[in-house]
């Protein structure tokens, strides 16, 4: 195998603080990789590992003095910029965060409150206008506003379904009431993602048996994925039910047929009153966001290992890159959720570099700087060396070349048979 030393890791630039900890780790392991003083270079590890874990662990725990919450998703903030306020927009911040720490269910959560009163304050104002006072301009910028915001809307809604709300629990009744309002806006059916992600999704583990499963499909072939997604674009009010029946949950069946085809009706008739707003209000990002979805989990579950796809480690991936740590919650950490889907979002790098370990010997794949709607794209292009190159190797990948990795990729996006699938996700 050709030899591959003296990595250098990307630009920090906007990296999440925790993502730059985890990225020294990783770098450091593959530029020690021939170190000659195998024992030496091993205790070292050891020592930096404990110490990366400490600074992880201490802005996370609210007691720590060097806590940091994540007020919003652009920028960092210490709480020791605002003890000392040198104008007036650090005493709004510093009084805005006090109060906001006791709104949110965890003190790290702030940013949770930032993006619900951002989205009420502009998502569905806008959304109303365009049926009070219907303009075709702002139109196209409600709906480019939109797409720009699903995403961290969307993830966000994750940690809601995982967790049962983001909030406090005496702001139960809201914490309940606003994605209701707020999801149909953001292209989602109400609790149709909490029921097909939660309910199924993570039951099945991409499985043969779940309803976004990757596996029976040649990952890197176009029209593959074409009939994933339009089997999830125009089924999945059929599929979901009929899942949820096969598996003796009659009462999820009903429920799930229930909130999706209401979703349904009510988009029905509201484009049959006013059809325009309801286009660029609700239709239009119903049908971008199912869109986005299912591209974004082809992305998370194109590489799939042939030996032991039944594995979280092996049947799903790491990204560290800013548009799904920064903007989405730690997205990218997505072997790290599947290995326990109640790991709140902040403690996933510490998670990862926790059990960086286990990653290495199961052959884990760790990307930097790509995200996942580049991943499908690369995947479908079959461009494995751009791949190979965003690849941040662990264990046995490190010394492999890029054409060796490339290679290694490149197997893991093949069709199973339903013989294999019987003999390798046996019950």
């Amino acid at each position: 195998m050709a030899s591959t030393t003296n990595y250098q890791a990307p630009d920090e630039a906007f990296f999440t603080r925790a993502d730059n900890v985890v990225l020294e780790v990783l770098y450091r392991d593959i530029n020690n990789f021939e170190d000659k003083d195998i024992g030496s270079t091993k205790l070292e590890n050891a020592a930096s590992d404990d110490s990366a874990l400490e600074v992880l662990s201490s802005i996370n725990d609210p007691k720590h003095p060097n806590f940091q919450p994540t007020i919003f998703s652009s920028w960092d903030h210490n709480l020791s910029d605002f003890q000392s306020p040198r104008g007036i927009r650090d005493l709004f911040m510093k009084e805005y965060v006090k109060w906001a720490r006791t709104i949110v269910r965890h003190q790290t959560d702030v940013v949770f409150l930032s993006h619900i009163i951002v989205y009420f304050t502009t998502a569905l104002p806008s959304a109303l206008y365009l049926y009070y006072n219907f303009n075709i301009f702002h139109g196209f910028a409600h709906i480019l506003y939109i797409v720009w915001c699903s995403g961290a809307f969307t993830l966000m809604m994750h940690n809601h379904i995982h967790n049962n709300g983001v909030l406090a629990k005496k702001y139960a009744a809201f914490d309940w009431t606003f994605p209701y309002i707020l999801e149909p806006l953001m292209g989602h059916t109400w609790d149709s993602y909490y029921y097909h992600h939660v309910k199924a999704h993570h039951v099945e583990g991409n499985g043969p048996d779940d309803l976004s499963t990757t596996i029976r499909y040649q990952r890197d072939s176009i029209l593959a994925f074409l009939h994933y997604e339009a089997r999830f674009m125009f089924l999945c009010w059929f599929d979901l039910p009929m899942y949820f029946i096969s598996k003796n949950k009659y009462n999820l069946a009903f429920r799930v047929a229930c909130t999706e085809l209401g979703s349904y009706t009510a988009m029905y008739f509201l484009a049959r009153w006013n059809f325009k707003p309801t286009l660029f209000a609700l239709l239009l990002p119903f049908f971008i966001l199912r869109l986005g979805l299912m591209i974004g989990n082809w992305g998370q579950h194109a590489l799939v290992d042939d030996v032991d796809p039944n594995s979280d480690f092996r049947s799903s991936i790491t990204l560290i890159d800013v548009p799904s740590n920064r903007f989405c919650f730690n997205d990218g950490y997505h072997t790290s959720h599947h290995l326990n889907p109640l790991r709140h979002w902040r403690d996933h790098p510490n998670a990862f570099l926790s059990a960086k370990e286990r990653y290495m010997n199961e052959g884990a794949l760790v990307f930097q700087n790509i995200d996942y709607l580049e991943i499908t794209y690369r995947v479908l292009t079959k461009n494995y060396m751009h791949l190979a190159k965003k690849l941040v190797p662990m264990g046995s990948q490190i010394g492999m070349s890029q054409q060796e990795l490339a290679d290694m990729l490149r197997l893991k996006t093949r069709k199973f048979s339903e013989k294999e699938i019987a003999a390798k996700f046996k019950k």
